[in-house]
């Protein structure tokens, strides 16, 4: 296919070589993407959560409140 929704931001575009607090509060964002499957489906996608955070207890949360599905898939990095 075509667009890649799991592709880095950071290897689309030119990115600065300088360490600054730009860049620091640059990885610390959130992506949130919805992708449209076919009719009324969708996959949304959440990519940059700290490991601050328990996924499974907000998984089961977004699940029970959205009345849907969802895994939590790690990322090599």
């Amino acid at each position: 296919g075509g667009f890649d929704p799991f592709a880095d931001e950071a290897a689309a575009g030119p990115a600065p070589e300088k360490k600054s607090k730009a860049s620091k509060a640059e990885s610390l964002a959130v992506h949130v993407r919805m992708q449209q499957r076919n009719g009324r489906k969708s996959l949304t996608t959440v990519q940059g959560l700290p490991e601050a955070f328990d996924y499974k207890k907000i998984l089961k949360a977004l699940k029970k409140e959205y009345c849907c599905n969802g895994t939590v898939i790690e990322d090599e990095e």
